[in-house]
């Protein structure tokens, strides 16, 4: 347990004295002149967070929240920090940093999958890829310091005037980041956010999914046993009225926000002057797929795209457009592959779909299949709840193209497959929305595989592969409505630094 977390069921009288100071749940001790005597004041106790399972609701931890207070200290602590250049940690403390914190986080590697599917709902096979990726992405900024940390020669002496100098850059950190972060991949997320941050040494605040938080606070924990010093990465549990307040403080100087686009622009249209920020929000990933398609290799992808995760990944597969010729074929051999996925609680080592983050998301998502559906959606698997907490995988054959399905981002276990009989009228369809995130083609034809690519609006296009590919050192962003910036571990750390240059009169 953290140290600044403390059982609700402690006697609110009880005092617990440490070093002639007095603690207590509710209450605290005034001491008087002559520290004899005191009178005792009541307060009101800490707000508290309940984190629980998605899957049954159960109580995983109880944490507190913090204040509009707490943030202000913090925010304080950290531009602290940051002004005192002698202060700065180097080059050497951060990478040594890193490489402990790596491997602290690998001898917890089973603890923090569980967490994740306790916390989280993703399956924990799943989960355990996913500590896998955020050992490696640690293991990565200590590397990349050295390729992003560098200047270069100016030239000097091509002119007149600029004859007798010497003029070279220098990286230094921007300043305060804030890292708003998503539920979806509780640990890598985080490690996406704060890690950069601390290779490039820029203070951090982070603020956790409320949903998912536990993760987030164990490795900020271990950060420190790795030996970042105080205050350099302050984890802060807080609601929306509280984040806002911080994000569009004047003091900042980075933030990085990964969350849903209603919420992402409205916080960018409300920074500061000079802050700068990177968006991740999500698609509505089109895949495109032409008769020449092996379909052996074809279904087994698309039911891992669109459904790892219950479909909670922000470039989930979710729009399928398929030559007629195998259209029928591929829906349904889709839908049987669905059908079997075994759908249950997240830390059991054989489920392969998990629970929504939260019952209201269930709820969503079958007013969205029924919609459809009613529309003239052909059902062909799934479209029930199953109790509160989880939604079959569900494959739908034709949508209008009006329909919430087709035209937003389900971020549940629903995929949706249009015939088409013309590619390029199929591309125009994919590239409709203005969401524009990762997209893919299957097709054993090079040519039209590179003609896809070429057309397709996205920052991104697999062939032969899901729309949720990714590699932690590839750049990873929206277009548009989508998001705003690049991310990437080694990306990441390139948008937190800031050039200085030094010109020498000799």
């Amino acid at each position: 347990m953290s140290p600044c977390v403390y059982s609700s069921r402690l006697i609110p009288a009880l005092i617990l004295l440490f070093h002639g100071k007095a603690f207590a749940h509710g209450v605290h001790v005034v001491r008087g002149p002559n520290k004899t005597r005191g009178a005792i004041i009541t307060t009101k106790p800490k707000e508290t967070l309940d984190v629980t399972s998605p899957f049954d609701g159960s109580l995983i931890k109880t944490v507190p929240l913090h204040s509009a207070a707490d943030a202000e200290h913090m925010l304080e602590t950290a531009i602290r920090l940051y002004r005192d250049r002698d202060g700065w940690l180097e080059h050497d403390q951060r990478s040594s940093i890193l490489k402990k914190l790596a491997g602290l986080v690998a001898a917890e590697a089973e603890d923090f999958a569980m967490l994740i599917a306790q916390e989280g709902g993703k399956p924990l096979a799943d989960a355990r890829i996913e500590v896998t990726r955020a050992i490696d992405g640690i293991a990565l900024a200590e590397k990349e310091l050295l390729r992003v940390m560098r200047g270069e020669e100016i030239p000097m002496g091509h002119t007149k005037a600029t004859r007798g100098r010497i003029a070279f850059t220098s990286c230094e950190p921007i300043g305060v980041v804030l890292a708003i972060s998503a539920f979806n991949h509780p640990l890598n997320l985080i490690v996406h956010q704060v890690v950069p941050a601390i290779a490039v040494g820029c203070p951090v605040i982070v603020k956790p999914a409320k949903t998912t938080p536990l993760n987030c606070l164990r490795l900020c924990e271990l950060l420190a046993e790795a030996g970042l010093p105080d205050g350099w990465c302050q984890p802060i549990i807080c609601g929306h009225n509280v984040a806002d307040k911080l994000a569009t403080d004047h003091r900042l100087a980075f933030m990085s926000f990964i969350g849903s686009a209603q919420v992402g622009w409205s916080l960018r249209s409300k920074l500061a002057p000079g802050v700068r920020c990177a968006l991740e929000h999500g698609g509505v990933a089109p895949v495109i797929v032409d008769e020449t398609a092996d379909l052996n290799r074809v279904v087994p992808s698309l039911l891992k795209g669109g459904f790892y995760h219950a479909g909670q990944v922000c470039v989930s597969v979710q729009r399928i457009f398929v030559a007629e010729s195998i259209a029928r074929r591929l829906a349904e051999r889709l839908a049987t592959g669905a059908a079997q996925l075994k759908v249950g609680a997240a830390t059991d080592a054989d489920t392969e779909v998990g629970p929504l983050i939260l019952p209201r998301e269930v709820e969503r998502v079958h007013r969205w299949v029924e919609e459809a559906v009613a529309s003239g959606a052909e059902l062909l698997t799934g479209g029930q709840p199953i109790g509160d907490t989880m939604y079959q995988p569900t494959v739908l054959f034709n949508p209008d193209a009006e329909a919430k399905v087709s035209t937003m981002e389900v971020f549940g276990p629903v995929v949706c497959v249009y015939p088409y009989a013309n590619r390029h009228e199929a591309i125009q369809r994919a590239n409709s929305l203005e969401f524009a995130f990762q997209a893919a083609v299957y097709t054993e034809n090079l040519k039209v595989a590179l003609d896809t690519v070429k057309r397709l609006d996205a920052s991104a296009v697999m062939v032969n592969d899901h729309t949720a590919f990714r590699s932690d050192w590839m750049p990873f962003g929206g277009r548009r409505a989508s998001g705003y910036g690049v991310g990437g571990i080694g990306y990441t750390m390139r948008d937190m630094i800031q050039t200085k240059m030094t010109v020498i009169n000799n």
